[in-house]
């Protein structure tokens, strides 16, 4: 049976509108802005091929320019989709210009056929060769497969869409959009087959950012932002580790916000959410990178100090100290201060249990010697 191009044609641009219907369905509506970008460009890419299948009939060069304006716009969402997901990607301000000089070039030489097709199609073939490269070498860690499978729908696509803006531009084979050339048609069919594939690709690229933010919950208080337990029992087991291999010190705190209780009962719970939140602020400001800090339980935190003995962790409580002083006083109107104990990994010690339970009898000798100050494990 022969293919007809307009029909081929026709049902991608329905699917389009129908998978761009879907996906906040299958989303719903609290999702990350990648999956916005990635609804925004199914939508443009269908109202695109919408535009130019009209165009053949009704205003052909206002509707062909909306399709061109659409198209380019709708990678343009899926790169900054790619950036949410993989992190900064590569030759951003080239991809903004060919976005905006395509349907520019386009609308000003529409009267030149083979100069609008040659124009359009070549800079929307560099267009997706642009964004076919921001799905390779992520920053953050990323599946490999989706991918894999979304640059080789966009190859796809920019190889057959320079094949079209060859034929127009140097021959006189393709007169038309509709024009049933061997190219043009198997250039449908790889876009029908693009669409489906590439569709897979970022459905399970989101699957993957909903399960990344399903862990990071799992692992992180909700209130503070800081690691939980569980986050803090992972992540210094392998800190010790580290620290293990390379024969690094590391100094472990108790810190226990001091008469917490009075602050719920005088000053209310939300302002002791408002205390253990700035708490938890000014020790992610005092520590380093590479440290590890987490609220293990009510006002109770953790830290791990790499690369730090005895004396960085009195410094590291000085600073705190000082800070919380100056701060708790302008913030919430009162003083706030803890009581912590410090304990240093010794040799043979490779249980964090261990390393943590010396330093929480260090922190309850601080409290039973009056609080507000630092006491070391022996």
């Amino acid at each position: 049976m022969p293919l007809d191009f307009f029909t081929l044609m026709t049902v991608m641009a329905a699917n389009l509108f129908m998978i761009s219907a879907a996906l906040p369905l299958i989303m719903g509506r609290d999702v990350s802005r990648a999956a916005r970008n990635v609804q925004a460009s199914l939508l443009l890419q269908a109202v695109g091929w919408s535009a130019i299948i009209a165009s053949s009939s009704l205003w052909d060069q206002a509707l062909s320019t909306v399709a061109m304006v659409c198209q380019a716009t709708a990678q343009w969402a899926l790169y900054r989709a790619l950036e949410e997901w993989l992190g900064p990607r590569p030759l951003r301000r080239t991809l903004l210009v060919l976005v905006v000089a395509m349907p520019l070039g386009y609308t000003l030489g529409f009267d030149h056929y083979a100069w609008r097709v040659g124009w359009a199609n070549g800079l929307q073939a560099a267009i997706l060769c642009i964004v076919a490269r921001a799905t390779m070498h992520p920053v953050t860690p990323s599946d490999g497969r989706w991918r894999a499978l979304l640059l080789g729908c966009l190859l796809t696509s920019a190889c057959f869409t320079l094949a079209r803006g060859l034929l127009g531009a140097f021959t006189d084979q393709y007169p038309t959009f509709r024009t049933p050339h061997p190219v043009n048609l198997a250039a449908a069919v790889a876009t029908n087959v693009s669409l489906v594939l590439g569709t897979v690709a970022v459905l399970v690229a989101w699957r993957a950012e909903a399960e990344q933010k399903l862990h990071a919950l799992a692992m992180t208080d909700g209130l503070t932002g800081l690691l939980n337990r569980r986050g803090f029992d992972t992540q210094g087991e392998t800190l010790l580790s580290h620290a293990w291999r390379h024969r690094l010190p590391v100094t472990a705190l108790m810190l226990d916000l001091d008469h917490f209780k009075q602050i719920n009962d005088s000053h209310g719970h939300d302002m002791g959410d408002r205390a253990l939140q700035l708490f938890a602020r000014l020790l992610t400001d005092t520590c380093r990178t590479g440290d590890i800090i987490a609220r293990l339980g009510g006002e109770e935190f953790g830290v791990l100090l790499l690369h730090n003995g005895t004396p960085a962790g009195s410094a590291f409580d000085k600073r705190l100290r000082q800070r919380l002083l100056d701060a708790s006083a302008a913030e919430l109107g009162f003083i706030l201060d803890y009581s912590a104990g410090m304990a240093q990994l010794r040799p043979g010690e490779s249980s964090l249990a261990a390393l943590m339970t010396r330093a929480d009898e260090a922190l309850y000798n601080a409290k039973t010697q009056g609080r507000g100050r630092l006491i070391s494990a022996t």
